[in-house]
């Protein structure tokens, strides 16, 4: 009876080794998937940070790429203003002396004499609209009578003693410049004034 018992339980024991054999293995089949699973994980962080900077090594390039073009674009525009301005620079110089002389036809022509009076008139009319639409494009008058003498605008043909005027004055206009949009064309030739030289009474 004992050895039938016995018999017994040896295919029950083997059964218990079987199970735990069996849940061993289950462990380290599910200790081998966890660590599986956290290199995968940890392969796809690395994957996206790496995506990430590339990411943001586009966008700084997009937009110095923008501001490149940002800038480009408004040195352009600051030449075409440029140009736009002062293209006609050498052809105000040329009229310049026209003005010039119609200025001085109505200096010394007498006004007075009644056949020439209609002809002033003419020429007065004319200088008027010339400068008028030559005012247009940007080009105005320098004439600095009686103003301070300016060295950036005006100069100096000749210095005349006054103790009517300040010194450093302009007392004369020889000639009248002209800028063009702000920039200087021609400057005004003028005399300006110095103070009277500080003489000694030789006759005490």
């Amino acid at each position: 009876m004992s050895d039938d018992k016995q018999q017994q339980d040896i295919p029950a024991q083997e059964s218990v080794e079987t199970a735990q054999t069996v849940e061993n293995a289950d462990a380290e089949n599910a200790g081998a998937q966890d660590v599986s699973d956290i290199e995968r994980i940890a392969e796809l962080e690395a994957a996206l940070a790496e995506a990430n900077a590339k990411v943001e090594e586009q966008k700084d390039s997009v937009l110095r790429a923008r501001a490149d073009m940002e800038n480009a674009r408004r040195r352009a525009e600051a030449e075409v203003d440029k140009a736009r301005k002062f293209a006609l620079e050498r052809f105000a110089g040329e009229l310049l002396p026209v003005i010039d002389n119609l200025e001085r036809a109505l200096q010394v022509a007498n006004a007075d004499d009644e056949v020439v009076k209609p002809l002033l008139e003419g020429v007065d009319l004319t200088l008027k609209s010339f400068v008028s639409t030559i005012d247009k494009f940007g080009l105005k008058v320098i004439n600095p009578q009686g103003e301070a003498f300016n060295p950036e605008l005006h100069q100096a043909m000749s210095m005349q003693e006054s103790d009517e005027v300040a010194p450093n004055t302009v007392m004369a206009v020889m000639q009248k410049g002209y800028e063009l949009n702000g920039r200087l064309l021609r400057p005004a030739m003028v005399m300006v004034s110095r103070a009277p030289d500080g003489g000694v009474d030789t006759q005490a």
